[in-house]
């Protein structure tokens, strides 16, 4: 210290003032929800409930959270039977469980607690399920909806009722590579017809953005997508429908549904929009008309498109492109990793 300086003193009664620039204001803090997928942002409210009620339980602090506590957290998930399954979560939900109390941390504008401890204790689960062989280790994927099985799909479908015309031209919507999400999404207005075929505006999610995607007439009439297309729309020229939702709700009456209502207020989509877990319903039902076992869901389509585009030698770039699949995507490599397994398996002429 230099002879002469003045040292200042804070005073212990003085309040430390917060920095603006360390402050979000509560417009910014939704801006920052908005990011975060509705979906996600469910499942991330849910953890951290659960999170709270723990902490409440054993007497510690759930915000801010010290990397203990998480580390106990997660030791806790590991051992407890889910309430819903009657077994422990399985590791990819504690890793959401993880991840919904970080964000919690951050939009609260508070340090995020260290999870080495935590990852520490997921990687000791994660062995000990694959020794004991426990079927929670083994991710269970849908089964990939290839032109083959749509075939047997649609024909257990009667495509000359609106339903059947709606269900035909969903299944068919693998050839934009969507999600279930994004096919609901679809208006009229999304579908443009060309000569070559259709042109279709898809919002991928994941992504923020709209893709415009080609989609060409099929070789054969009965899984042909472009004219799946042109059947529903004109089924919904017919109703007097000839703008709003692509895909919409159709009750056992065979009409489309009116607006719900619910204790008087009301439900739903107004323009009746189906939903996606309706539209992937469409895909169960499907599969299990046409005799189908295993895992069908609405990621079937998706997944289909990447398996059936690999096997016709398209590169990994087109059809990443065509789906929307970001650059380098791991999901998008294990679907044609799985493709590959035969018709590319690098055993093969050694």
């Amino acid at each position: 210290m230099c002879w002469g300086s003045r040292v200042r003193r804070r005073s212990p009664h003085r309040r430390r003032r917060r920095r603006p620039s360390r402050q979000l204001t509560p417009a910014a803090r939704q801006a920052v929800a908005d990011g975060i997928p509705a979906s996600t942002r469910r499942a991330y409210s849910a953890d951290l409930a659960v999170f709270t009620a723990w902490c409440a339980s054993v007497g510690r602090r759930p915000l801010p959270a010290t990397p203990e506590t998480v580390t106990e957290y997660a030791a806790h998930l590991t051992l407890t039977p889910s309430p819903r399954t009657g077994r422990p979560l399985a590791h990819s939900s504690i890793e959401r469980a993880l991840a919904a109390i970080r964000t919690a941390h951050q939009a609260a504008n508070l340090p995020t607690p260290q999870t080495k401890g935590a990852r520490k204790v997921l990687a000791g689960y994660r062995e000990r399920l694959a020794l004991t062989r426990d079927p929670v280790a083994r991710p269970r994927r849908a089964a990939p909806a290839t032109p083959d099985a749509l075939r047997a799909m649609l024909a257990a479908l009667d495509r000359t009722t609106l339903a059947g015309k709606r269900d035909a031209a969903l299944l068919l919507g693998y050839a934009c590579a969507a999600r279930v999400s994004e096919l609901a999404a679809l208006d009229r207005a999304d579908v443009v017809e060309t000569e070559d075929g259709l042109v279709v505006s898809v919002y991928r999610r994941k992504l923020k953005r709209h893709d415009e995607v080609a989609v060409p007439y099929g070789a054969n009439p009965a899984t042909c997508p472009v004219r799946a297309a042109r059947a529903l729309l004109a089924a919904l020229d017919t109703e007097g429908r000839i703008a709003g939702p692509l895909f919409v709700r159709i009750d056992r009456h065979r009409r489309i549904v009116p607006p719900m209502t619910r204790h008087g207020r009301p439900i739903g989509d107004p323009a009746g929009r189906i939903t996606p877990t309706a539209a992937a319903a469409v895909v169960t039902r499907a599969a299990q008309a046409a005799g189908f076992e295993g895992k069908w869901t609405g990621h079937s389509l998706r997944r289909g498109f990447a398996t059936a585009a690999r096997r016709a030698g398209h590169t990994l770039e087109r059809i990443g492109r065509h789906g929307g699949w970001a650059d380098g995507s791991r999901a998008l490599l294990g679907y044609l990793e799985e493709g590959d397994r035969w018709e590319r398996n690098p055993v093969a002429g050694l």
